[in-house]
């Protein structure tokens, strides 16, 4: 690259530099000052009540829209931005070339970073299981990437904290890796569907060039656009749920009817949340929602890890590569370990 190019190139790159910074700035403003801003909206300029269920309903819905927005497109954004340059094959590479203790950590790593559901995350298992991958790491990516789903993540630490989202975060890797190191102990692959084996993966060739800045924001700013426009219906659904509990269900609703106290309340709602199929985005609101009401903490985690998960159409697909008894040992290896996680945080809450 001649001098005069380098120098244009620098010069673009502290621009760019200075824009994000900027964009920064901007959306810690927006994010620092949502409530008020709601406060005023709902409150002052409209004149609604904040004691009553309809002021109390609409004030959640806004306050909480805008916030969920704000950390999805922020948050996605910079992990878009880090994952630019990491395409799955060289993931794939990289957790082939390594000691197989290594691989199950990479495997439950890239899944938490993919924004993937439980249906979509199908595709990149055939992949793995042809490209060579053992099972049992194969399947820790499996469990990952549906579970520790990087919106869910964002919107469970804007409702609950980053305690509490850290907490799901480890736990769910940690049972994604358990379940994938004693799946791995058993010989599985004769329970896969032989046409996975022949599956032919592409492999992409590196060029050995790093991605320009410019190249990063690009797929950056092209994923967080992408994802908010898949998720909002659900973001919308889910929170004007979550506010119509919130404005209308009795406090402590859950704690007084004894469900929440209740030991079978969360393998109850483990099974409750296989038939169903949600966007995590959906998902969220409403445990936000029942929590504020008096539900236990980990019942309604785990009904949400179980939604996403476990949900019924995506073991329907996943008995096209899996045949019935590694399903049903799949499944049941999955659905022990959301209920301990969810006794877990039952205790800790």
């Amino acid at each position: 690259m001649a001098l005069s190019e380098r120098t244009v190139h620098r010069g673009e790159t502290r621009r760019l530099w200075g824009a994000l910074a900027i964009a920064a700035a901007v959306w810690l403003g927006l994010y620092l000052l949502n409530e008020r801003v709601w406060d005023l909206a709902v409150y002052d300029l409209v004149g609604l009540d904040p004691e009553s269920r309809l002021g109390a309903a609409v004030h959640f819905f806004l306050y909480d829209t805008a916030k969920i927005l704000l950390l999805i497109a922020g948050l996605i954004f910079v992990i878009g931005m880090a994952r630019a340059a990491i395409p799955p094959e060289r993931i794939r590479d990289l957790i082939n070339a390594r000691h197989v203790a290594v691989g199950f950590l990479l495997a439950a790593a890239f899944g938490a970073i993919t924004p993937f559901c439980s249906c979509s995350s199908v595709p990149l298992f055939i992949g793995f299981v042809a490209a060579g991958v053992p099972l049992g790491i194969t399947l820790t990516f499996l469990i990952t990437s549906p579970l520790i789903n990087q919106v869910g993540v964002v919107m469970l630490a804007g409702m609950v904290g980053w305690q509490i989202a850290a907490l799901y975060v480890a736990t769910g890797m940690a049972m994604a890796v358990t379940a994938g190191v004693l799946l791995s102990r058993f010989d599985l692959d004769r329970w896969i569907e032989p046409f996975v084996h022949d599956v032919v993966v592409p492999v992409t060739a590196a060029d050995g060039g790093k991605p320009t800045l410019a190249d990063r924001v690009d797929a950056a700013r092209g994923e967080t656009r992408d994802i908010v426009r898949t998720v909002l219906p659900y973001v919308l659904v889910g929170i004007a749920i979550g506010a119509g509990i919130h404005g209308w269900v009795p406090a402590e609703f859950f704690a007084e009817s004894g469900i929440a106290d209740s030991i079978w309340s969360v393998p109850a709602a483990t099974l409750a949340g296989v038939p169903l199929y949600a966007n995590v985005a959906g998902v969220v609101p409403l445990v936000d929602a029942v929590y504020s009401k008096g539900l236990g903490l980990g019942t309604a985690m785990a009904f949400m890890m179980s939604v996403v998960a476990l949900s019924l159409p995506a073991l329907i697909l996943l008995r096209r590569v899996m045949k019935l008894p590694l399903l049903i040992i799949f499944t049941s290896v999955v659905a022990v370990g959301i209920v301990a996680i969810g006794f877990l945080f039952d205790v800790i809450a």
